[in-house]
């Protein structure tokens, strides 16, 4: 029998609601573009922070996905909440939507794999694909941890809610330039930023560890999303809440999560092991050598 994940992840059609949406915000992030002033500019780099490092990093992805550690629940919905300004759905259709890519990475039912098309990947699944909506049984499939917590489904159901009363407020203090700064155009960098991680980093950059799938890693998509670029780290080692290995891999999640660690507001903080990084780093060495000798015996023959 096919499984479930792999049936919903078929194009199913424009998805006009999302597309609409979508199509607005990168309008109003044009028209953000005259609207420029240091202040907005300053507030939308904040709040970028907030949402998609705090949020999306931190929050959604390896907290809520991967369980990389653990923290009191108020700090879980306060990072959840910061997630939810970053226009890119509730936490548990998110969660969901990641736990399926990695079951099934590079492979038919990945929900944004490149070897269905770049742009596919980048944003055509959210367009034409499930864009992150699924059934209930799908939800309790993926998310069994989420859709148990009465909270969460609240703050699943009404996302919505924290973008649209920060709009109101950013508008109060700063008028059409910091609304238009702060929310269209933040949030459209923002969503561009993260599709990158499931478009770009599976289809250029190097790989540290042997995987299965494209995986890659790629320092201008970790710079743009605050560490989550470094994707074949993270595809070798999921749970891991570090992803970047080295002192030049940024990875300012980690310094996120690693504060809280100092805090004592994260425990059970998963990391890659020297050994496993030591062991890649042979392995890379070896392949190394094994190509300079194949290149010299082809050049001899």
């Amino acid at each position: 029998m096919q499984n479930e994940a792999i049936i919903n992840q078929s194009k199913t059609g424009i998805n006009w609601n999302t597309s609409i949406f979508m199509a607005l915000f990168h309008v109003g992030a044009i028209a953000a573009l005259f609207m420029l002033s240091w202040k907005a500019v300053v507030v939308s780099l904040f709040l970028w922070w907030v949402s998609g490092s705090l949020g999306i990093g931190v929050g959604f992805h390896r907290l809520l996905t991967h369980r990389g550690y653990k923290t009191p629940k108020l700090i879980e919905y306060f990072l959840t909440v910061c997630g939810t300004l970053a226009l890119e759905g509730g936490a548990i259709n998110w969660v969901a939507t990641h736990r399926i890519h990695h079951q099934h990475t590079d492979e038919e039912g990945d929900p944004h794999t490149p070897r269905d098309g770049g742009w596919w990947a980048h944003m055509g699944w959210i367009l034409m694909g499930t864009g992150q909506q699924y059934d209930d049984k799908t939800l309790a499939r993926f998310a069994p941890d989420l859709v148990k917590d009465p909270v969460h489904v609240w703050l699943n159901k009404f996302y919505w809610l924290p973008l649209t009363l920060l709009g109101i407020a950013l508008f109060a203090i700063g008028g059409w330039s910091f609304l238009m700064v702060g929310i269209f155009l933040r949030v459209t960098i923002g969503l561009h930023a993260t599709w990158l991680v499931n478009s770009a980093t599976h289809m250029w950059g190097t790989r540290r560890f042997e995987t299965k799938d494209d995986s890659r890693n790629s320092w201008w998509v970790a710079l743009l999303s605050f560490g989550e670029g470094w994707h074949n780290n993270h595809h070798a080692h999921p749970v891991a809440a570090r992803h970047g290995l080295t002192w030049y891999e940024v990875d300012i999640n980690w310094w996120s999560i690693r504060t809280l660690q100092l805090l004592g507001l994260a425990t059970g903080v998963k990391e890659i092991s020297p050994e496993a990084i030591r062991a890649a780093k042979e392995a890379a060495s070896s392949n190394a050598n094994s190509n300079a000798a194949e290149n010299v015996r082809a050049r001899a023959a």
